[in-house]
């Protein structure tokens, strides 16, 4: 478990069953995480947002 992200992380998903980092950002570079399958979700459009973000990121 983490228990303290660089400062240079930002926490974008939390799992709603026991609070553990799911996904997470850097505020400067080009780097994001996700650790679920965001293409997995209960419905259509839940995650696009973070197929969206790669997209712009390796752009």
């Amino acid at each position: 478990y983490v228990s303290k992200l660089p400062v240079d992380m930002k926490v974008t998903h939390l799992s709603v069953n026991d609070g553990t980092l799911e996904g997470m950002i850097h505020k400067d570079l080009p780097i994001a995480s996700v650790q679920y399958h965001p293409e997995a979700s209960p419905g259509p459009k839940e995650n696009n947002v973070i197929f969206d973000n790669f997209l712009s990121l390796i752009k």
